[in-house]
Order: structure tokens, then sequence, then C-alpha cells
């Protein structure tokens, strides 16, 4: 079964701290990504694949577009501020911040020829970049509303733009002026793309229909029926045979001159945001929150590539209508309307010095092996669309979809790349003789050690220090236990750590346990990362009781932990209702055994016993009321039900309040506050 599958979910994976607010992908390789976050972090993947390659930071309001250049070898991202930031991905740094749009930068693109970027604004204007000398050449102005879309024709001549306002314009760069608009849409066009060949344009609106432009006449070719949903994603197969069109819970296929629906794909990616295509296969990727999908299409089975042609169209292609073609030939560099650049955009602000922004913008490369493969290719021809690369497999029909976890790499993992990035100034040393060594998978790059020989019990006991820390021909056995070194049977379960007592482990082995320990640890904090973000997205929508309760249904204490510590950092947030509801898990945090949990769930009642402790014991000894007080009561009932808790607590306190040092001193000041209450 798994084999006639056409479409399938790839992975699904959480991309930033904050929700996702942004996705592009890139269309040279066809599966590398980036997206843009409320974390304002721009962060780069590869399809398939779930860590992060390179995190980009230096904006400092929520990124709300991003694009990559032609080459893969920039990107270009627009946050809510209305600033740009263009990165080299090669170098890894920033080149440009550019500034000018009055509000947040809706849309991006690069010129064909790379030294030119264009921005659509929430201010409904348009600005063209030059980025080699940071300004802004011109800005146009036409729409009344956000610029959703933009793109340049394949010729580099002409932007074409769609606005919330329901139109699509086109502009003349060289004249710097519009040439036409075309209104037929009812409502936001979302999307628009280029034929890449023909005087062609394709538009996709929230009127849940996809329009063809003859750019010769600028006049409408024809339009599709009204789908189900908004159209947010459109791709033209690189031979322009068809049309690809994203809407929520289905892929299409587009021809025209007639229109026809070459095919329908069901494929619940939700709200697609681009898609890209790669060793024959279509791959489509989507957000939600914090988290991104991405999807497979196998166009040998979807028509008019291939398998059963689909009830609404047949199976004749679309071919050129005798429609002239871009001239895609690259034109001199100097540009004629340089000379006349509008006075009106000599004064707006268009980049920031280098002391400022730039300095503040930081690319932290968080898989060097990818990175290097990606971005940093030995040979610029590796980069090409024609390179070897493996299609992706439908998994099969009894197999979910996993979420894969990043990465945990070994200490050997780690040295390779750490020796690699050693300077090379050191001579080899000659080889030592080895005896009696267990056979072993040979460690590149790994220098002969002319030291003496370390017993393998002691070198367990510091496996990272030596692969990462210190280099290669200065190893050191660990000190003794009680001398300051470290033991290593305190990692190693206790059958192990036995076991190794009578018969000493080789360095593999011990080195296995513990990343197998490490994976353990990560599979837990991955879980715990994913419940903190369920109770932020609740948090920041406003209700902050209602993530508290979310955080405690998760029956995690160190959710709780974290919970608290955000309470005590901000301790107005804390009210009589939050106060109930957590008091019965500070109880059972202050007997826990970890002293970090103890210190933060006593910092927790020391506010609460400061801020509500006189509310409290005022409301449970004020004389009865006359008639019916509804507020009164309720004040009446969450006072008691705290009070109750905190008598609970103070049981614990008393029992703790002798222990000394920090801990008791914190116990003893405890119990004076809980005595206020009687």
């Amino acid at each position: 079964m798994s084999q006639t599958k056409r479409a399938w979910k790839l992975q699904e994976f959480v991309a930033h701290g904050a929700n996702v607010n942004c996705l592009a992908m890139g269309h040279k390789t066809g599966r590398v990504m980036v997206t843009g976050g409320e974390d304002r972090k721009v962060n780069l993947w590869t399809a398939g694949k779930p860590n992060c390659i390179m995190s980009l930071a230096g904006h400092t309001t929520p990124v709300d577009s991003v694009r990559f250049g032609h080459n893969e070898e920039m990107v270009v991202a627009g946050s809510m501020s209305g600033a740009l930031k263009i990165w080299n991905l090669e170098e890894a740094k920033i080149l440009r911040t550019l500034t000018g749009h009055k509000s947040s930068v809706k849309s991006l693109d690069f010129h064909p020829y790379g030294d030119y970027a264009a921005s659509g604004s929430q201010d409904s204007t348009i600005k063209l970049w030059d980025i080699r000398r940071k300004g802004c050449i011109y800005t146009y102005k036409g729409h009344t509303n956000p610029v959703n879309t933009l793109r340049f024709s394949p010729d580099g001549k002409w932007i074409a733009s769609g606005g919330e306002d329901g139109l699509v314009k086109i502009w003349d760069l060289t004249a710097g002026k519009l040439l036409t608009d075309m209104r037929l849409h009812t409502a936001g066009v979302n999307v628009i793309e280029f034929h890449p060949n023909e005087l062609l344009l394709a538009s996709g609106s929230s009127d849940k229909t996809v329009k063809f432009w003859d750019l010769e006449t600028f006049q409408l070719i024809c339009t599709t029926d009204t789908d189900a949903s908004p159209i947010r994603c459109l791709y033209f197969h690189p031979d322009g045979t068809c049309v690809y069109s994203g809407v929520k819970d289905f892929l299409k296929v587009y021809g025209w001159e007639p229109t026809q629906c070459y095919d329908s794909v069901p494929i619940t990616w939700g709200e697609v945001a681009d898609m890209s295509l790669a060793q024959n296969q279509l791959i489509g990727a989507s957000f939600s929150k914090t988290n991104v999908s991405t999807f497979v299409i196998d166009l040998k089975r979807i028509q008019p590539h291939g398998g059963v042609p689909h009830q609404e169209g047949g199976q004749q292609l679309s071919s050129s209508h005798g429609r002239r073609s871009f001239l895609t030939e690259r034109p001199p560099t100097q540009s004629s309307r340089q000379a006349s650049v509008p006075k009106e955009d000599e004064n707006e602000p268009t980049s920031t010095s280098p002391d400022q922004e730039d300095r503040e913008s930081v690319a932290d490369i968080r898989d060097p092996e990818d990175f290097k493969e990606i971005f940093q290719p030995k040979h610029r021809i590796d980069r090409s669309p024609t390179r070897k690369m493996e299609p992706f497999q439908p998994p099969s029909d009894d197999e979910p979809v996993k979420q894969p976890a990043p990465k945990a790499k070994p200490a050997t993992t780690q040295a390779k790349i750490t020796k690699r990035e050693l300077p090379q100034t050191r001579q080899p040393d000659p080889p030592a003789p080895r005896q009696q060594q267990p056979p072993r998978q040979p460690e590149p790059a790994r220098q002969p050690d002319p030291t003496p020989r370390v017993p393998e019990q002691d070198m367990r006991a510091k496996p990272s220090k030596q692969t990462v820390h210190v280099p290669p021909t200065r190893r050191q056995p660990s000190p003794p236990p009680g001398d300051g070194g470290v033991n290593p049977e305190d990692f190693l379960p206790p059958e192990v750590a036995n076991q190794g007592q009578a018969q000493n482990l080789s360095e593999d082995a011990s080195l296995d346990m513990i990343v197998k320990g490490h994976n353990t640890m990560l599979s837990v904090l991955s879980s715990r990362s994913k419940s903190l973000q369920t109770v932020r997205v609740m948090w920041t929508s406003g209700n902050t009781k209602t993530a508290i309760d979310s955080a405690i249904s998760m029956n995690d204490k160190g959710v709780i932990v974290d919970v608290l510590n955000v309470l005590n950092a901000k301790s107005g947030l804390w009210n009589l209702d939050i106060s109930a509801s957590l008091l019965p898990h500070i109880r059972d945090l202050i007997a826990h055994k970890y002293e970090e949990y103890v210190m933060i769930a006593c910092e927790s009642l020391k506010i609460i016993l400061k801020n509500f402790g006189p509310l409290i014991k005022a409301n449970l000894t004020a004389p009865p009321s006359y008639g019916v007080d509804l507020s009164r009561e309720e004040r009446y009932r969450k006072c008691n039900g705290c009070y109750k808790h905190l008598m609970d607590i103070r049981t614990v306190v008393d029992k703790k309040s002798s222990i000394s040092g920090k801990v008791g001193h914190t116990f003893r000041q405890l119990q004076i506050l809980l005595g206020s209450l009687d």
C-alpha cells in the first residue's frame, strides 16, 4: 500500500520558541527552508531533518516575512517594525539592515540578478532596495491596503504586486511607474507567480480562485472554479506545463487556455505556506503556532505527469499559445534609472550604521556539518538542482509520522567538529604502539598520542572533556574520587557500575552508556519544552489562570516549577485564584528532594503570605454580613481554601525549620510569616 501513496506527511517539529509567522522554501535545491517567528529569530532548516542549521538573531520585533535569494546564498527577513535584514549565508553574517517602511513588512523578493530586493508593507507601499549601496531606489505607491505578495518578473524589468485591496498591479522598474491595474479579484490577493518562460501571470486570492493574466495585453485569460478555501500558495512547474495551487487540505493542479484541473490531491497540510520541487517530488511546508510540517507529493503519480487522469480534467497538457517569452539575459549592471532617483526617497532612513543593529545581529550555527554541506560546498556545481539527492520514501500505512527529536551527537562526533576547527600548526607526533586493544572503528583526524596509556577505568571519567576541551596531545588521567574529580560510576546504572569494578569497560562502551543517558534526558527536556510551549500559547492569549490550570493538569513538577519561576519574577501576576490553585503543589515542592525546587516553592509562598496573608485573615475573622453579598461570599470561599492549604504547608514548615544552612533559614522565615495568620 505504501508504494501507491501519492502524498504523505514527512515530518512535524517545533521551529521556534514562539509562534511561527512566516515560512519560505529555497527553489534552487528545493529542500531548504527559512522560518521567522514571534521570538524575533530567523531559522534555517533542511526538509526531512528536525535540526536547525542556523539561527539568525538581530531583529527587535517579530519577523513577519522571509525569502531566499535565487541561489540560496542570501536570506532577507522583514519585521513588524518595518526593518529588513539581509544575511549572507555562506559567510554566516549580516549583510545589510534596511529601514524605511512605517509598518510591518508582509512580502519580499530578490531581483533575478541578486543586486536588488523589493519589499511590500502593511503601510501599502512597495520599496525597491539597492543591496550594494544600502539605499531605497524608489517607493511605489498605489495600493490602498497592505501589500500581501510581490514578485520580480523573470527578466527583472517588472514587479507584480497583490494587495488586500484585491488589486494586482504591474510596475515598470526602468520607468518607475505603474503599467496597469488588474481588478477582477473580489477579495485580497494572497499570492502571485510569474510563468517561468511565457508572459503569463497567475494570482491566487481569498475569493478562492486562481486567475491567469496575459502580460502582453494585461487581460484575463481564464479563471478557475471557486475552491473550498482561499488560495495560499502557487508554484509553476519549471517546464511551465502546469501550476500547483495550495489550499487547505488539497493540492490542485491547473492548466489554462482553457482552464482545467488536471488533478486534485487530498492532503491535510492546513494553511500551506510554500512549495518547491526536488527529485520529481513536490515538497510543501506549512506552519501552525510553534510547529512546522512538511509534506511530499510524488509527481509521478499526479496528473499531468503520471497516474490516473483526474475526473475534472483531461490529459492534454497546456502548451504555448504563441505568447512571447521573457528575455532572461542579464542586462548591463549600470541602471539608467539610478541617475534619476526621486528626491522623496533620499531623505528617508534606509539603513542603520554597523555600530548599531548590525553588530547586534548574530548567526548561530546549530549544525556545522549541514551548514558546510549546504551553504559552503567545495564546488558551486554541488549546489545545482541536478545534484543527486535521494527522494523521500512514503511511510507504511500502519506507521505513524514520527516526531523527530533533535539529534544527540556523541562525544566522538563532537570531536570531529572540534578537531577540524583546531589550527593545524602542530606537527604530527610519532605513533605509539598499541597493545591488546579490542577491534574498533578508526576515528578520523585522530592524532597519535605519545603520552603513557591511561587505564580505561579512569578514561571513562571524562570522555567529553578529552574530546572537546582538551587537545589530543594533552590527555590526563582523571583524579580519583574525593580529590575534586568525577566518579564515573555516578553516571552509570548500578549493574554496569558494579560490573565495571570487576571488569574494565572499553571506552566505546562507556560512551554508549553516557549517550543513552543523554538521550533519555534529552527526551525528558524536549517533552518539558513542548508542555511549556503549550502553556505559553495559552498565557499570551491573555488568560493566565487557564494557562496555569493547563500546566497543573500536565502533572509535571518541572513545568510547575518553571511557571512558579515566572510568577516569582512578576509578583503582580499573583491573585487569590492562582494562589488557591498552586498552594497544594507548593506544599509538595517544599518537601521535594531537589533543593532548587524547594527554594522556588518557598519564594512563591513568601509572596503569597506577604500579598494575601492579611487579606485572608481579615476575611476569615470578619463578622457575618446581612443580606446577599455574592462577591463577599466568593472572596470568603477563596480565602478559606487558601487558609486550609497554608495550614497543611505549616505542618511541613514546622518539621523542616530545624534544618541548618540556607534552606533552614528560609523555613524559619516562613514559620514567622505563617504565624501571622493565627
